[in-house]
């Protein structure tokens, strides 16, 4: 046996150790962004406003008809709620 061998064994230990600890702060890191993201409505609404976009310019890219017959939909929806609201608002006076 030589002399080195048992620090070689320690600074082998020291390392899966370091690993150790590397991989439990990225476990760590992990989980409290989960938890982040979790309670910060915001960032939510942030990236989901992103992903809608981001669809509805592909839908834009891929079929602009489609994209049309739901801008004219949802046009419709709006324009039927107001006219509905104007509507009780003239019957109440």
């Amino acid at each position: 046996m030589t002399p080195n061998s048992g620090t070689q064994t320690e600074k082998h230990g020291i390392g899966d150790l370091r690993a150790e600890a590397r991989h439990a702060r990225a476990e760590l890191a992990s989980t409290l962004d989960a938890i982040e993201y979790k309670f910060n409505l915001p960032k939510q609404l942030r990236i989901k406003r992103r992903q809608l976009s981001h669809a509805l310019r592909q839908l834009g890219e891929d079929s602009p008809a489609a994209l049309v017959g739901i801008a004219v939909g949802a046009a419709t929806v709006v324009g039927v709620i107001v006219w509905f609201g104007a509507s009780a608002v003239a019957k109440n006076r």
